[in-house]
């Protein structure tokens, strides 16, 4: 199995049991993900079980929902803005993510849904990323 590292903060973001395509003329990993609930067993004097809801990718690599504006997301994609114009028109539809340790210099990742609403997906930018064979 292959596992997708941040380069800069090492942190896990993905890894090859996923449904992976190359896109944006193979800048880009788009990584096809579900939501999934989870029961958490009770923390402290609670005894009652909670019903975790989320995306499989983002619960299974601990990756943490980051926030952007406009501008600031453009600052910080400047060198890949002309092969990622698509984005810009759709900024609002997008949630971002970041590695576990939640580094600021670190790849994000952009969450979006496929135009039935419900098939979802997660574009990672490929030169942000190092794979690694796990055995």
């Amino acid at each position: 199995m292959i596992i997708y590292l941040d380069l800069i903060s090492h942190n896990e973001m993905f890894s090859g049991i996923y449904k992976i395509l190359e896109v944006v003329s193979e800048l880009c990993l788009e990584v096809k993900g579900k939501i999934v609930s989870r029961t958490e067993d009770p923390q402290g004097k609670s005894s009652e079980s909670t019903v975790i809801i989320g995306v499989d990718i983002v619960k299974n690599h601990y990756l943490q929902k980051t926030n952007f504006t406009n501008e600031a997301y453009k600052k910080f994609i400047v060198d890949c803005c002309r092969q990622i114009k698509h984005v810009f028109p759709n900024f609002k539809n997008y949630q971002f993510f970041i590695g576990e340790n939640m580094n600021p210099d670190g790849i994000v990742a952009l969450l979006d849904y496929h135009e039935d609403g419900l098939t979802l997906y997660i574009i990672f930018f490929k030169n942000g990323l190092e794979m690694k064979k796990c055995q």
